[in-house]
């Protein structure tokens, strides 16, 4: 059975006037663009009350770094509250959305994701001496780059957020 440790968890709030669509893309495209994965959404869910709904949608990515490493990702968007609203900007008419958005991310390094260890118990044997003494440094490594990733990722979703709000 593979190893999962969860590097990186943390979250991020926003809320004022947005595009839901617009963001929605930009994070999608974000992760199977800039990171390199293979995003499917696990879970969606629409609750309408009035002029306002609420929504929970889940993503889970993939993304093999070695034969023996991958990176999974869960994502979590809690949009709550979220209206259309027309903006005035320079003559024009804008189509926005206003609402709350809570985004939360896990970044999770599986080891033996193949289960290449797992056929007998002198090979699990084998790896925990190979993950305790041959390539701490590497799982260190790949560590760092998951967390650098994922607060990467959270830092452009609260950057686009905040410049679609000040637009």
């Amino acid at each position: 059975m593979a190893e999962k440790d969860t590097v990186f968890s943390s979250k991020m709030k926003y809320g004022g006037i947005f595009n839901f669509k617009d963001f929605y893309k930009f994070c999608y495209d974000w992760l199977t663009e800039e990171l390199g994965f293979g995003v499917s959404e696990s879970e969606y869910e629409e609750k309408i009350g009035g002029n306002t709904k609420d929504m929970l949608i889940k993503w889970e990515g993939q993304r093999e770094l070695t034969d023996y490493f991958r990176f999974d990702v869960k994502v979590e968007f809690r949009i709550t509250n979220l209206s259309k609203v027309e903006l005035n900007r320079d003559g024009r008419k804008i189509k926005a959305n206003e609402g709350s958005v809570t985004l939360k991310l896990k970044g999770i390094l599986v080891r033996d994701y193949k289960g290449k260890f797992e056929v007998s118990a002198s090979k699990k044997f084998m790896r925990s001496v190979y993950e305790k003494w041959i390539i701490p440094s590497r799982i260190e490594e790949f560590e760092g780059k998951i967390a650098g990733n994922c607060d990467e990722f959270l830092s452009q979703a609260k950057a686009f957020l905040d410049l679609e709000g000040e637009r």
